[in-house]
């Protein structure tokens, strides 16, 4: 469900934008009479994608496992771009509206920018002497804990629940250095702690 959550709220936030583009456009370079015409062909298209846009960006919100400032920040631009949206293209005024466009824009970097520093997680450091299931388990907690949980069954940002997964040792070895769906790949992880992140989440899995 959260992956087809995702693929919505991008679908959604792209037609958003270029809705709020071509209306800037107009502003700028067009007559208000055209502005007035364009507004009233798309508003009930407007309406529905606002609010699968708003609808899907709650939901994901509640359900990732990776919040951070620059998710909060990214909704505090959406929130303000929208009174500058909707007093811009009422007043006539350009500034506005060509600000509200320019903080969406600034959501949308934001957001790509928060995919990315997933994979960037700092590696725990290694301890001399620790086992390799001791090791998987600080890899664990630094990279997949937040969505998949302390026992492998949270399921945030849609994760699988490691407690029932009937993945083979190679399909979570390509899941990990690739990534599928939601779940992004870390193809910084060598073999060595990508086979401890699978040894330690075998010992989720129900005998």
């Amino acid at each position: 469900m959260y992956t087809g959550m995702l693929h919505t709220h991008t679908l959604a936030v792209g037609l958003f934008l270029i809705l709020y583009v071509i209306k800037t456009l107009i502003l700028l370079f067009g007559s208000a009479d055209s502005l007035s015409k364009f507004t009233a062909k798309t508003k009930i298209a407007e309406m529905v994608i606002s609010s699968l846009f708003l609808a899907t960006g709650v939901f994901l919100y509640f359900n990732s496992g990776n919040i951070t400032w620059m998710v909060n920040l990214k909704i505090a631009l959406v929130l303000a771009s929208i009174p500058l949206a909707i007093v811009g293209f009422k007043k006539r005024n350009s500034v506005l509206a060509v600000l509200s466009l320019l903080l969406l824009f600034g959501a949308y970097g934001l957001a790509e920018m928060n995919k990315k520093q997933v994979t960037r997680a700092p590696k725990p450091e290694v301890i001399i002497g620790s086992s390799e299931l001791e090791a998987g388990k600080n890899l664990y907690v630094a990279y997949c804990q937040a969505c998949h949980g302390e026992n492998g069954d949270a399921g945030r940002s849609g994760a699988k629940n490691l407690k029932v997964s009937a993945l083979s040792k190679s399909e979570m070895e390509a899941y990990i250095r690739i990534g599928k769906g939601a779940m992004p790949g870390f193809s910084n992880l060598s073999q060595e702690e990508i086979d401890a992140i699978i040894l330690y989440t075998d010992t989720f899995r129900q005998k």
